[in-house]
């Protein structure tokens, strides 16, 4: 279907006019971020009569650039925009939201033979101007493009764009007023008006330089995000007139280039307050989102770089209990793990650290949504919050509520794969499922990393025969040790002779699903798990009891279990074989599993 473009868009932007939903072709792009991370970039756009070279694409917006979705003569619905004026005259449109209409493929071309639009700078004072007095955007009827006024993310803002809400009993200036996303230091006077989404609190410093203190905030507008320090004299101005949730005035503070390794925010600049600084509140609250998001479905964390800081958002299954831990500095620390699910049916570990840790509640299973985690590949992938992530529990957003819905109306059946393969949050949870057969028919094992799966399976035989032996006694070592025959064991790795010995589990046993059968090898604690039976109770039965030892065996064989393993190719002795080791053992949960099946069944039948 071919979209006509919103004839006379460019002029109506330069007259102030309001417009909703206006598509226009891209014609160039240029990346005018000077090596800054994430790049910004400045595109040329056409209504087929004029073309403007000043539209500034928000961070938020660079994938569209990066999967090459918006390419030169490709057709483009701008959902959402906010204009500026900048010190120098320069007129510019952020896009902060849009939409792809029409591949370059499909365009074929340039379409008219648009020209440069020219004027003498004067801008005509700000009117309501019907959007088809341009001619028609597309088959839609003209109207506002975003109704939400409650939460999170792109464009949940509320309000179109281009309409400015008189401010009440405001002590600014509308035309020094700019979008976050248009800040830069080369600007003389500017004003933002936006919420704060984070406060942290006052820390302490010292160095070789001297001492003090610090607090820092960060605030959201439609257009974007940006985080603001304060140091020593402008904490004690600042910090009790800040609070999380309210709207300010805010101007007259310093821009540098961002510090990406003390923020997660993608602008490219953060403010300093410093001695004339103005912050004044903002009772017209109007337009400004209460925090922005950019979510990154679970399951394209596989293709995230480690460290990549990431905003996500999912159901959790399931969560630790709090538990303490000492860092390296010997600092006592709070820490609870919990699985989240999302739409795309895979789940991912994400850790909460501190306060945020100890207050949060699981039950009910929750939506949760982390902005700033980092994306780490412990056990595969894995996410922690930071201390300056926000965790948001069942936030008042779109997001949230077609997640619940998706989740109570048959998700939480979904044939689920987590990204992280360390040990299980509570009951198992997060598993990569799969049948014996697809050890074989998958090639799994083959590549550089080792894969894990889980699978619920029947122990069918188990070679008692050399499952014990005897090791070393040092806590630290395993190693077999010899017998002197003179009341001593010596071991060769620790090249000492003990009194002593300690028992040792190594098992091999047989597994069968209704698919296909596989040897696999249980270590000491995996071992102990399935015979039920310490290994030194076994090698004492072993030694007194053979009877009694067999009938261990004997109740272990053709009991059913989940077993989550480990599969990686090795070579001994030039012969190369795939190695299955169990990594951890866990009862069924019919329950669970019945959901499972009941769900596998449902794709099939479609």
């Amino acid at each position: 279907m071919a979209h006509s473009l919103t004839q006379g868009a460019v002029e109506a932007l330069f007259k102030g006019c309001q417009i909703n939903n206006l598509v226009l072709q891209m014609l160039d792009i240029r990346n005018v971020g000077n090596a800054s991370n994430p790049p910004r970039f400045r595109i040329k756009m056409s209504d087929g009569q004029h073309f403007f070279s000043s539209f500034l694409l928000a961070t938020q917006l660079n994938n569209l650039v990066e999967e090459n979705l918006l390419v030169p003569n490709c057709v483009c619905k701008l959902k959402k925009i906010t204009t500026n004026t900048l010190s120098d005259g320069r007129f510019v449109v952020v896009i902060v939201d849009m939409e792809i209409l029409q591949s370059a493929e499909e365009t074929g071309g340039k379409i008219g033979n648009p020209v440069p639009y020219t004027t003498d700078g004067a801008m005509s004072s700000p009117q309501k101007m019907s959007s088809t007095t341009f001619g028609p955007a597309s088959t839609e009827k003209p109207g506002p493009s975003y109704t939400n006024n409650s939460g999170s993310g792109k464009g949940l803002t509320g309000k179109s764009p281009m309409k400015t809400s008189p401010m009440k009993a405001s002590p600014m200036k509308a035309s020094s007023m700019i979008p976050i996303a248009a800040l830069n230091p080369y600007q003389s006077k500017w004003t933002i008006r936006a919420r704060v989404t984070n406060k942290a609190n006052i820390r302490n410093w010292s160095n070789s330089r001297g001492e003090g203190k610090l607090f820092s905030f960060e605030v959201v507008d439609e257009s974007g995000e940006i985080k603001i320090t304060a140091f020593n004299k402008e904490v004690d101005k600042f910090f009790s007139l800040v609070e999380q949730g309210k709207v300010y005035y805010i101007s007259k503070a310093i821009l540098k280039v961002a510090n990406k390794q003390y923020t997660t925010l993608k602008h490219d600049y953060e403010m300093t307050l410093h001695a004339h600084s103005s912050i004044i509140p903002c009772d017209d609250s109007e337009g400004i989102p209460t925090v922005q998001c950019d979510f990154v479905p679970i399951e394209e964390l596989e293709n995230r770089d480690k460290d990549d800081i990431v905003d996500v958002i999912g159901v959790c299954k399931s969560a630790e209990d709090v538990s303490r831990i000492t860092t390296k500095t010997g600092r006592e620390v709070s820490k609870r793990a919990l699985n989240l699910i999302d739409k795309t049916g895979k789940e991912v570990a994400v850790t909460l650290w501190g306060e945020e840790a100890e207050k949060f509640d699981g039950s009910g299973q929750p939506v949760v949504a982390v902005k700033g985690a980092r994306l780490s590949d412990f056990g595969g992938r894995s996410l922690s919050a930071l201390f300056s992530s926000t965790v948001m529990v069942n936030p008042d957003i779109p997001e949230a509520f077609r997640l619940r819905a998706w989740y109570d109306h048959g998700g939480y059946a979904v044939d689920s794969q987590s990204l992280t393969e360390t040990r299980s949050v509570n009951s198992g949870s997060r598993m990569n499922w799969k049948t014996l057969n697809s050890i074989k028919n998958d090639n799994m094992g083959h590549g550089e990393k080792a894969e894990y799966f889980s699978c619920v399976a029947t122990v069918v035989y188990m070679r008692k025969e050399n499952c014990l032996y005897r090791a070393c006694p040092s806590s630290d070592c395993n190693k077999k040790v010899v017998d002197q025959h003179n009341g001593t064991y010596r071991c060769e790795k620790c090249n000492r002779e003990y009194p002593n010995f300690k028992y040792r589990l190594l098992l091999s046993a047989n597994l069968a699903d209704f698919w296909d059968n596989q040897w696999v090898t249980c270590f000491q604690e995996t071992a102990e798990v399935l015979l039920g039976h310490s290994s030194e109770e076994l090698g004492r039965l072993r030694e007194t009891d053979e009877a009694a030892f067999d009938e261990v065996f004997h109740k272990a064989n053709f009991t059913t279990h989940i077993f989550k393993n480990r599969v990686k190719l090795e070579t001994y002795n030039d012969e190369s074989r795939v190695k299955v080791t169990v990594m951890e053992i866990l009862p069924v949960d019919h329950r669970e599993y019945s959901r499972r099946l009941l769900s596998s069944i449902q794709k099939l039948a479609h």
